[in-house]
């Protein structure tokens, strides 16, 4: 698991206002939260050698891009052996319509989330990259018929800053 880092009120208002505009400068940044812009850009650079700040990311509408079915497949691999698991995560990784993999707990050791062209497309993938692995014991598909994004993960409050701590 992961390490906690310390963040300050400081660093939480930068993360809350990066996760909104990523490409906000830093001189904005500085004005907003209250700071000089080379503090702004020490606290940022910090916050991505620390691993907090993972990167940024350009979005894309898999359906705008001929990929308007999107699926998640519940895998398991018999046997479930580390041997296995990396090439199989490697594999599935590298394909295109790999949008997101998840290990997980329980019946199923992974979920896919695919974005495919049509059923034939989702069929081939099934057939051709997945149950024609000798590891892949079972593939159950789901249909994604609409997806909603949430919020952005805000950092904790800091210590004394919720709203019932606040003073009136």
């Amino acid at each position: 698991m992961a390490e906690s880092v310390v963040l300050d009120p400081v660093d939480l208002h930068l993360l809350r206002l990066l996760q909104n505009d990523a490409r906000t400068t830093y001189r904005d940044l500085a004005a907003q939260v209250g700071v000089a812009p080379s503090t702004c850009l020490d606290r940022v650079t910090r916050l991505r050698r620390a691993g907090v700040i993972l990167g940024h990311q350009l979005r894309l509408d898999p359906g705008k891009l001929g990929r308007g079915l999107q699926a998640l497949l519940s895998v398991q691999v018999r046997p479930h052996r580390r041997e296995l698991v990396g090439p199989f995560v490697e594999r599935i990784r590298a394909l295109s319509e790999s949008l997101t993999v998840f290990h997980l707990t329980g019946p199923d050791d992974y979920l896919v989330h695919v974005a495919v062209a049509d059923m034939a497309d989702l069929q081939r993938l099934v057939l051709d990259e997945f149950t024609s692995q000798r590891e892949v014991a079972r593939v159950e598909t789901r249909l994604i018929f609409q997806q909603w994004d949430c919020g952005p993960l805000l950092p904790p409050d800091a210590p004394g800053t919720t709203p019932s701590a606040k003073s009136g």
